[in-house]
């Protein structure tokens, strides 16, 4: 889902439906504004704007969280992987290979969650070796005891380093709710058109009406841009892992 279209698509409809309310308003009876009709339709409008107001409040906290467990999930796998390269160092000369092994494997999240070909949430499942990885510490020959508890350590950091990268991917596939989003949608719409047959044709109403809905559909933007946080103007910085590559192999 293109934030950028939806976002886009969201202000026409919604900025549409204040004019459209505006043309409707003279052509309706003179009757049909009086007060006592204007009191009805008000609190009718009123109950739709609390309604609008509370779900949209609970999909910009709902994207939030979403983006900041992302954010701390990232920050996490890339504390593991140097954790698992130390181990590697503390195995000895013997797991150098491994150790190259991670890098690469680190090389290709990059590649993968950051690639400005990448598809999104409908690009390809994971393929960073971490199942060759693990193959590979298992092939491990210990000498000791103490070869043997680093192993048993790296197969666990390895098999939760896959979990993650896995999580994180899993995670990319989750977006709002096209049909909340709709309702969402046609409830902000009603609105301005209500908005637009009570409020006589000006140019300060004109440009309050394109600010409004300039501001709701920047929400809207907001929301399906925290979605998918590796993507878009607000994407997750590779920093952390960056970060890591410079420690990896010493």
């Amino acid at each position: 889902m293109d934030s950028g279209a939806v976002s886009s698509i969201t202000f026409v409809v919604i900025f549409g439906s204040a004019l459209i309310g505006m043309r409707l308003r003279a052509a309706l009876p003179a009757h049909h504004l009086r007060d006592e009709s204007r009191d009805v339709v008000e609190l009718g409008i009123g109950l739709v704007g609390v309604m609008a107001a509370l779900v949209l409040g609970l999909l910009v906290s709902s994207a939030k969280t979403s983006y900041d467990l992302q954010s701390t999930e990232l920050t996490q796998m890339s504390a593991n992987v140097v954790l698992l390269d130390r181990v590697f160092a503390h195995y000895g000369p013997e797991a150098q290979e491994e150790r190259e092994l991670l890098r690469k494997a680190v090389f290709g999240v990059l590649d993968q969650m950051w690639s400005k070909d990448n598809g999104g949430p409908s690009g390809s499942a994971p393929t960073f070796g971490a199942e060759a990885l693990y193959e590979k510490i298992q092939g491990l020959s210990p000498k000791d005891d103490r070869q043997r508890s680093l192993q048993s350590e790296a197969l666990s950091m390895a098999m939760t380093f896959g979990q993650m990268r896995w999580l994180i991917y899993g995670q990319r596939q989750t977006t709002v709710s096209k049909p909340l989003l709709i309702v969402v949608v046609f409830w902000l719409a009603t609105i301005f058109l209500i908005w637009g047959l009570l409020a006589p044709p000006n140019g300060t109403l004109l440009a309050i009406f394109f600010i409004s809905a300039l501001s709701v559909s920047g929400a809207i933007f907001l929301i399906l841009e925290m979605y998918d946080p590796y993507q878009g103007l607000m994407r997750l910085s590779d920093a952390p892992l960056r970060a890591v590559l410079a420690h990896l192999g010493q």
